[in-house]
């Protein structure tokens, strides 16, 4: 994303730190010293309240150049006999992918000489935060889960949940108790207010709901490996939340992948900028309780089978101004749903509302992102 103005989503890095923040690993982020303060500050807000495991390697200019990788890896080993972790997850930055770092080779050495599962996560930290989330949460489910004895009935794995899409606290708890409330039952999240333990045993769930794109290669997988079909959406609203359930009940009885974070009427009377499966399920909601047509336009990684025909996914500042632009053109005054800091690049006439998105803007506005899941969302109609 090319921007100028506004500021650019989290990296792959993130991505990774975040999926695996609560699941009792030691993420280890080859870089150099004090990059992990960045991270802390801007892309982390359970930070100061939850500890985790998270280091730097403190990358040197001389190690880098030499290319040592033997002090990587004793320095993990040796702290890894300290923290005694459940597992080890090794990712890299800019610099290990200028000089060729082997990040498969070293999570090998660590893992021989550890006996600790050892993860090896290919970033960069040129890439957006849904890649490095991506990754890891397949990863996770790959190396963790095993074949079920036996399946348990109306079982749920919660796919993507991490807090640079999502409110940290309140969100995985709702959907617990969104799900229970129409006879569904949370086996495992991945991987907000869920545990290792817990995720080992997602292969016992009948279908998985994927809530943003971080989740969607481990639904593939877990398809893939034990037949789990999956849905993607959001409970957010009342009557899409309702609609939501009804689909899962659905994919569990028929074997099949749902996606009605696509079922909605096409327009541009409302747009939504943010991450494609979160902003899919807004618009259903707005569809379903006013019919107005919303676009979705997202400048993450995206899949076209949760995105309309008509939905946008414009990458660079000055592509999404344009874009903005000629709907605001066709349609004044038109809405725009999304976080505070596009204002800046909005054309005269339209109407900013708020929804502020952690993998944006950071801690400048968490205070104000709202709750949505299985809540009225009625402060984002029009009228």
């Amino acid at each position: 994303m090319i921007s100028t103005i506004i500021p650019c989503y989290s990296a792959d890095t993130s991505g990774v730190c975040s999926a695996l923040y609560e699941l009792g690993g030691m993420v280890i982020v080859h870089d150099a010293s004090g990059c992990n303060s960045t991270y802390a500050t801007h892309d982390e807000p359970r930070w100061y309240e939850m500890q985790s495991m998270i280091y730097i390697s403190a990358l040197t200019e001389t190690d880098a150049i030499f290319g040592n990788d033997e002090k990587l890896i004793a320095d993990i080993v040796s702290s890894a006999k300290d923290q005694n972790p459940k597992f080890i997850a090794v990712c890299g930055s800019p610099m290990p992918m200028m000089i060729g770092t082997d990040f498969d080779a070293v999570a090998y050495e660590i893992e021989q000489k550890t006996n600790i599962p050892t993860i090896p996560l290919h970033t960069n930290g040129t890439r957006d935060y849904i890649y490095g989330a991506s990754e890891a949460l397949k990863a996770i489910a790959e190396r963790f889960v095993k074949p079920a004895e036996r399946k348990i009935k109306s079982g749920v794995n919660v796919l993507g949940a991490t807090p640079l899409d999502f409110k940290w606290k309140g969100t995985v708890s709702h959907i617990r108790q969104w799900l229970e409330e129409n006879w569904l039952q949370m086996i495992s999240c991945f991987a907000m207010d869920s545990s290792l333990d817990e995720i080992k045993k997602a292969s016992s769930a009948e279908v998985n709901l994927v809530i943003s794109m971080s989740g969607m290669e481990t639904a593939k997988y877990l398809e893939k490996a034990f037949g789990i079909p999956y849905v993607c959406g959001v409970p957010v609203g009342e009557l899409f939340s309702k609609k939501l359930a009804e689909k899962l009940h659905e994919s569990i009885q028929k074997r099949q992948n749902l996606y009605p974070c696509t079922e909605r009427i096409s327009g541009s009377d409302t747009v939504i900028i943010g991450e494609s499966i979160y902003s899919g399920s807004i618009a259903c909601e707005i569809t379903m309780q006013k019919g107005y047509g919303c676009t979705v336009l997202t400048p993450l990684p995206y899949e076209n089978s949760v995105l309309c025909e008509s939905d946008s996914t414009l990458k660079s500042e000055s592509e999404i101004r344009e874009f903005l632009n000629q709907i605001i053109s066709l349609k004044n005054p038109a809405s725009v749903i999304t976080d505070p800091f596009y204002q800046f690049i909005l054309p005269e006439g339209a109407t900013l509302i708020e929804f502020p998105h952690f993998a944006f803007s950071g801690r400048c506005f968490d205070q104000r992102i709202p709750d949505v899941i299985n809540r009225n969302i009625k402060e984002f109609y029009h009228d």
